[in-house]
């Protein structure tokens, strides 16, 4: 198995019975060995302990941050089937070389759309107010700050880029337009009743979820929508520590918004060039390591 000099995953295993055929920017997809993706019933989706920002994949990767990623996931799908069904099969039923960070999951034909809903302005739905004073096609009141809490969550979505590319904001109206109203209305419809469910959860617990990315796809079998991928983790997910949150600056977060921070305001590194990013210090690596622990034990009450 492929690991940095810090133990962490970041490369695709081999996997008995199981042939590679896809890699994302965090995760390995899987088909039962002789299927191909477009024909297989499941797969399995391993997640490495890899990290990107701005389009780039970092070095070195973090530790266990796949297991956290997937432990998280399975609390969120859990609690979040009375609101949607969802592509996982079993976190049990998968090779033992990747226990804990895999999941054998239905295959879906998926939506190319990134379902984005917006409680709170931040990131680039702040950008786009500052300019437009709007976010994805919606009117916002004038005198919003960095943090700001909306008055209704927004869905705003985006295209979604192939890896190295970057994914495009874009209005409900154009994402109407490209892949039908009736889609586009279920979806949006949808992925505001998951950032309502996942909110009142997170908020109970201390946590304030400021905006998350989700991904839907169609069933094979039924043809329903079935939300997919990961969900609400902190590599797709703002989670900001509620005791601490105060509109008008940046919050403090148990996101990746930490490694994109230091490399915005301490690496000396340029994102707005083509030279790679510098290597990720022992300190960030570490520091974000335990921003995502304790992002997971605030909201399932378990030790990591």
């Amino acid at each position: 198995m492929n690991t940095n000099v810090n133990g962490a995953l970041t490369e695709a295993p081999a996997l008995e019975g199981w042939d590679h055929v896809l890699s994302g920017k965090v995760r390995e997809l899987y088909v039962p060995h002789g299927s191909t993706l477009a024909e297989a019933h499941e797969v399995l989706v391993v997640a490495t302990d890899r990290i990107s920002a701005f389009d780039y994949s970092l070095t070195p990767g973090i530790p266990d941050k796949g297991r956290i990623l997937t432990a998280m996931s399975l609390l969120w799908f859990d609690h979040l089937k009375g609101v949607t069904d969802n592509h996982v099969k079993s976190a049990v039923d998968v090779p033992d070389a990747v226990r804990g960070r895999a999941l054998r999951c239905e295959a879906l034909d998926m939506v190319p759309l990134e379902c984005v809903v917006r409680g709170y302005l931040t990131g680039s739905g702040l950008a786009d107010y500052l300019r437009d004073g709007a976010v994805g096609g919606h009117v916002l009141p004038e005198g919003l700050v960095d943090g700001s809490r909306l008055p209704s969550p927004l869905f705003t979505p985006s295209t979604k880029a192939e890896q190295g590319e970057h994914d495009e904001n874009i209005t409900v109206h154009e994402a109407r337009a490209r892949l039908g109203k009736d889609l586009v209305d279920e979806l949006e419809e949808r992925t505001v009743s998951v950032y309502r469910a996942a909110e009142h959860f997170a908020r109970e617990r201390g946590i304030i979820l400021a905006d998350t990315k989700l991904e839907f796809g169609h069933s094979r079998h039924t043809d329903n929508i079935v939300l997919g991928d990961e969900v609400l983790t902190p590599d797709s997910s703002r989670f900001w520590a509620a005791d601490q949150y105060e509109p008008g600056r940046a919050q403090a977060s148990f996101d990746k918004q930490f490694v994109r921070d230091w490399l915005t305001n301490e690496s000396g590194w340029n994102k707005n060039t083509q030279v790679a990013p510098p290597v990720l210090p022992a300190s960030i690596v570490e520091a974000t390591r335990e921003k995502y622990i304790e992002a997971y034990e605030r909201l399932s009450g378990e030790k990591f």
